[in-house]
């Protein structure tokens, strides 16, 4: 297997509900809530779709300061579910 399928498939794991769905709740309500939190503390509408993707932005400002295997898991996760969040 290449690097990059196993980077894909081990992200897979990871949203494929399962432990971190236990709990954390769906993505779809722990981003929801965490949306609310962010559109108090900015005084704006977040939605969960923008939670996504900030937080896959955030492992990619990580990686500017060298390659971190997890990071790259990560924010291919956090753009799966920025994905499915978005209805696309």
């Amino acid at each position: 297997m290449n690097k990059r399928t196993e980077i894909l498939e081990t992200a897979a794991e990871l949203i494929s509900g399962g432990e971190r769905e236990r709990n954390y709740g769906t993505p779809a309500d722990n981003f929801g809530r965490i949306a609310a939190g962010w559109s108090v503390i900015l005084e704006k509408d977040v939605s969960a779709e923008q939670v996504a993707l900030c937080m896959a932005w955030l492992k990619i400002a990580r990686l500017v300061n060298g390659p971190h295997e997890d990071s790259y898991i990560d924010a291919a996760a956090y753009m799966a579910l920025a994905g499915e969040l978005s209805g696309c």
